[in-house]
């Protein structure tokens, strides 16, 4: 592809995976939530989706894995303080670990 060529450069922020490119509807029927599920996570600070020049919220596939995260912890009875902390522990978990392989060479057991 052409670097000058719009239409490449548009595949490009498809594939970017914080790239803001779905509304809140699109973004709560791909999730299967209502849209008063992602504006909670907006006013409680778990997400902080773009706002178009319009004011309204894109999101980002980055930002619905944390939302799919969330859901799936809220809905085995935790309250949304603690997902959002367990969320941000297993990411801390991940880096670390991923940070041990690096250092190991992968020879690290499961």
């Amino acid at each position: 592809m052409d670097d000058d060529d719009p239409g490449a450069d548009a595949l490009r922020r498809l594939d970017d995976p914080d790239y803001p490119s779905l509304t809140m509807s699109q973004a709560a029927e791909l999730l299967g939530v209502q849209a008063a599920f992602l504006r909670s996570l907006d006013s409680s600070g778990v997400l902080s989706p773009h706002r178009s020049r319009g004011g309204h919220r894109r999101y980002s596939r980055q930002q619905l894995t944390l939302a799919a995260r969330v859901r799936v912890l809220l809905d085995d009875g935790h309250p949304l303080a603690s997902a959002e902390v367990i969320v941000g522990l297993q990411d801390e978990l991940a880096a670390a670990r991923a940070d041990l392989d690096r250092h190991e060479g992968g020879r690290r057991e499961p």
